[in-house]
C-alpha cells in the first residue's frame, strides 16, 4: 500500500512545530488507499458496515473495507459511460433506505455524451447487478465540458442534482439563467415514492420553489450556477454548501442554509464571484451572492468543493468546511464566527484534489485523481511521547540525532514502539532497528519489545543526505501492541501518537 522513495538514508531538514495555539487545524494527510483509476467520488452507505465506495471516472465502483479495496467491483458500467476530460462516471449516492431497499444511484455521461442518473440493484452486499438498470433523468450536454455530475440525498430525503451550464466559455446557450433548461441548476426530485402522474420514474416534491410558475422547469432547486463540482450537506446543521467553478479570475463557494424553501439565483452568467461577467447592465436584482471567492492570480483555477468536519476525532476541524484548487493543491478552511464567514489557508499539497468525502463516522478523506486516497487528520499536538534533539533548523549534510522520552506514567506491560515518517506527497514509511534497511514501506515496529521500566529510546545519529528534496515531513511515533500489523497510524491510538514537523531547506 505504501510506497518506498528512492532515499539511500533518510532525511531532511527539521523546523520543529512551535505548538503554538491555533483556532485553525493543521491537517495533514495518511494514505490509505492507491492504485486507483481516477477517483472522483467517495462516500458511504449509510448502513454501519465499515465500507467506503470510490467511484472511478471511467465507470467503475470500488469498496475499500479495512484499508484494503475488494478485487471485484461494486459496479462496473464501462461499457455505457463515455470517459475522458469531465466525462464519465461522476458520482454515486445512496438513499436514506439503502440498506432495506438494496439499490442505489449514479449520475454518468452516457455513450451520446449526455448525462444520465440511474439506478442499479445489488446481487450480493458487495456487487450490484450492472445490466439491471433503471434510468431516471437523461439530460442533453450540448458541449462535453461542465457537466458538473454529483448526486446526493439531502436531509430531506430528495435526490439533489448538480447541473453545470452546459460548458464552452461564458456560457453562450445562457443556460445558467435560462429557466426552460436544466442546465445551470441544482435540481430536487422524488426518486423513492414512485412513478410520477407524466410517467416520469421520479416526482416533483410539492415544495420545489418554482413548481407552480410559468416559464420554470419543476425540477429546478436552485439556478445560476455554471460548474458546480461538489456541493454537500452538513450532517449536523442541514446546510448545502456549493462550489462553483469560475470562468476566467474567480472561484466561488456558495451556501444555501437549511431553512431555505429554495429558489435561489447565484448569479451565472451576470456575475462570476462577485463581479459582473460580460454583462453591461449587470442587473444584481434577486441575486444570491457566493460566502467567499478566490482569484486566480496565484495559480488556483478551479475549485473542488469539500464539506463541513463532524467527525469526533479532531476538536480543531469541527464545523471547519474543507475545499481545495485541483491545479494548485491549495487546501483552505471556511467556518461561520458570530454570523460572519472567516477563512484559512491550511495546507499547501501536490495533489490533484478531485474531490472530499467522508465515511460513516465523519472522518474525511481526499481523493488524488492520480489514484490515491489520503485521510485527513489534525496534526494536534500530544504529549505522550514526546521528540527530544530536534534543532530549529538543518542543512544537507548536518548531523541530525532523535529519541524519543516518554512523558506518561509506566506502562504496566511490555509494547512495542512504532516510528513513521511522512513525506510531502503524503507516503509514509516506517524505521526499523535493522542497520541495513532503515526505512521500510511495510509497517513495522521499530523497536518490538520495550520493557515497562524504559521511557527513553534513541533513534539515531545519521547525516542528513545531500541530495534531500525540498519538503515538509512529518515523525510520528505511537506505542502499539506487540505483533500488531498496522496498515495505518490508527486513529483509535492517537493518544499515543508524537508528532514533530520537518522542513527541508538549501
Amino acid at each position: 500500500m505504501y510506497k518506498i522513495q528512492s532515499f539511500s538514508l533518510i532525511l531532511l531538514l527539521l523546523k520543529l512545530s512551535t505548538g503554538c495555539a491555533s483556532s485553525w487545524p493543521e491537517p495533514i494527510f495518511i494514505q490509505v488507499a492507491e492504485g486507483l483509476d481516477q477517483p472522483v467520488h467517495l462516500t458511504h452507505a449509510g448502513d454501519d458496515s465499515g465500507r467506503i465506495f470510490i467511484v472511478e471516472q471511467p465507470g467503475r465502483i470500488k469498496i475499500l473495507k479495512d484499508n484494503i479495496i475488494l478485487r471485484a467491483p461494486f459496479l462496473d458500467i464501462t461499457d455505457r459511460v463515455r470517459s475522458g476530460g469531465e466525462r464519465g462516471l461522476l458520482s454515486i449516492a445512496f438513499p436514506p433506505t439503502y440498506r432495506d431497499k438494496r439499490y442505489f444511484y449514479v449520475n454518468y455521461t452516457n455513450a451520446s455524451g449526455d448525462t444520465t442518473v440511474s439506478r442499479f440493484h445489488l446481487e450480493t452486499d458487495n456487487i450490484a447487478n450492472p445490466q439491471n438498470e433503471e434510468i431516471i433523468l437523461i439530460v442533453e450536454q450540448p458541449f462535453s465540458n461542465h457537466n458538473g455530475g454529483q448526486l446526493a440525498f439531502g436531509p430531506d430525503g430528495f435526490l439533489y442534482i448538480a447541473m453545470g451550464d452546459g460548458g464552452s466559455g461564458g456560457d453562450p446557450l445562457g443556460s445558467g439563467q435560462n429557466t426552460n433548461s436544466l442546465l445551470g441548476k441544482m435540481l430536487r426530485i422524488d426518486v423513492e415514492s414512485g412513478i410520477n402522474s407524466n410517467g416520469k420514474p421520479y416526482k416533483i416534491p410539492n415544495t420545489n420553489p418554482f413548481i407552480a410558475t410559468a416559464d420554470f422547469l419543476p425540477e429546478i432547486w436552485a439556478l445560476g450556477l455554471r460548474n458546480p463540482w461538489r456541493f454537500s450537506f452538513d450532517r449536523e446543521t442541514g446546510d448545502l454548501f456549493i462550489a462553483d467553478v469560475g470562468q476566467n479570475q474567480f472561484e466561488e463557494v456558495n451556501v444555501q442554509f437549511a431553512n431555505s424553501q429554495g429558489g435561489e439565483n447565484y448569479g451565472w452568467n451576470t456575475l462570476e464571484g462577485f463581479h459582473c461577467f460580460n454583462s453591461t447592465t449587470c442587473n444584481q436584482n434577486g441575486l444570491t451572492s457566493p460566502i467567499i471567492e478566490y482569484d486566480h492570480s496565484q495559480g488556483d483555477v478551479s475549485i473542488t468543493g469539500g464539506m463541513v468536519y463532524r467527525g469526533k476525532e479532531f476538536p480543531k476541524m469541527q464545523g471547519v468546511y474543507f475545499f481545495a484548487d485541483f491545479a494548485s493543491g491549495r487546501i483552505a478552511g471556511l467556518r461561520r464566527i458570530n454570523n460572519q464567514w472567516k477563512s484559512s489557508f491550511l495546507a499547501n499539497t501536490k495533489f490533484n484534489i478531485s474531490s472530499f468525502g467522508e465515511d460513516g463516522n465523519g472522518q474525511m478523506y481526499l481523493l488524488d485523481i492520480s489514484g490515491s486516497i489520503y485521510r485527513i487528520i489534525d496534526n494536534i499536538q500530544l504529549n505522550q511521547l514526546k521528540f527530544e534533539g530536534l534543532l530549529p533548523q538543518y542543512r544537507p549534510g548536518d548531523n541530525l540525532q532523535l529519541s524519543l522520552q516518554e512523558t506518561g506514567s509506566n506502562r504496566s506491560e511490555s509494547i512495542g514502539l512504532w516510528v513513521a515518517l511522512q513525506f510531502p506527497n503524503g507516503n509514509l514509511l516506517f524505521l526499523t532497528d535493522n542497520p541495513s534497511q532503515i526505512l521500510s514501506a511495510e509497517p513495522q515496529a521499530f523497536i518490538r519489545l520495550v520493557d515497562t521500566d524504559t521511557t527513553k529510546h534513541s533513534l539515531f545519529n545519521v547525516k542528513i543526505p545531500k541530495e534531500i528534496t525540498k519538503g515538509t515531513y512529518t515523525f510520528y511515533a505511537l506505542y502499539n501492541e506487540i505483533g500488531a500489523d498496522m496498515k495505518e497510524l490508527p486513529l483509535t491510538l492517537r493518544s499515543n501518537i508524537a508528532q514533530a514537523k520537518t522542513i527541508v531547506i538549501d
